[in-house]
């Protein structure tokens, strides 16, 4: 009996593993009824999953745990080519001198590795990975925001993290987001650094997204906002077409980068 119930469990549980790895966040709810297991059981499995270092757990669900590549120490790691043409493009708004926002992620990541080709640049970021990596850079000035630290992700967030970015009017905020939708607007999985994101967008005169092919049309876990006439979303090649126009609909830029 004991075997045959660590079974069905380790079946469950490669079941939950599967469709995250398939959607990059799973909720108690939809599992609870797809599985026809109680909520608390399905809290049970995440918890468990969780303190295996499978999984992150957020308010109500959980999502994929970060990959080794997301290291917030910025040490090399291989960069996607999507991810470079995306960071390529975004080069191309950016001119010596700008002042900007940028948020955490591992496509901001591959952002702040092209912005050295910039000239006093003046850089304000929750970001450790791109503060670590752009602080070797002697031509530019860089603010890293204190606060609270997520220290899996890399990010500061919270009150003194907000009271900070007040201060400051740049003009472009560049954000990386775990979800691009034409009705459902701008996502991502962090609820912790969501605030960060939309105060971001607020004190910024533009905001560019970048966001690879996997993740327009996708809705995060945490609302940001909507999708505006003064953003710009860079992506790369492999998005439907019709998502892409909706998108252009709502009077937002949409930049597909070339591989």
């Amino acid at each position: 009996m004991m075997a045959a119930g660590k079974l069905k469990i380790d079946i469950r549980r490669r079941a939950i593993m599967e469709q995250l790895n398939r959607d990059g966040m799973v909720f108690v709810s939809q599992l609870s009824e797809k599985m026809g297991i109680t909520p608390t059981t399905i809290r049970n499995d995440l918890d468990t999953l969780a303190m295996e270092g499978q999984l992150e757990r957020i308010q109500g669900g959980a999502v994929r745990k970060a990959q080794s590549e997301d290291n917030w120490t910025g040490a090399a790691r291989p960069v996607g080519q999507g991810r470079r043409a995306i960071a390529e493009a975004v080069l191309s708004y950016i001119s010596d001198g700008d002042t900007l926002f940028i948020n955490s992620g591992m496509t901001t990541m591959a952002v702040a590795e092209v912005l050295s080709l910039r000239k006093k640049l003046n850089i304000v970021t929750n970001s450790l990975a791109v503060a670590n990596y752009l602080a070797h850079q002697a031509d530019m000035r860089l603010i890293l925001l204190g606060g609270e630290l997520n220290a899996n992700y890399g990010f500061t967030y919270g009150g003194d993290a907000l009271e900070q970015l007040n201060r400051y009017q740049p003009q472009w905020s560049i954000l990386s987001v775990d979800g691009v939708h034409p009705e459902h607007g701008i996502t991502t999985y962090h609820a912790d650094e969501a605030m960060i994101d939309r105060t971001m967008i607020a004190r910024a005169q533009k905001t560019i997204i970048v966001a690879d092919h996997q993740k327009i049309g996708r809705v995060g876990f945490s609302h940001i906002c909507g999708v505006e006439a003064s953003h710009t979303l860079v992506t790369d090649s492999g998005c439907e077409e019709v998502v892409l126009e909706r998108i252009r609909a709502t009077g937002a830029e949409v930049h597909v980068a070339k591989l």
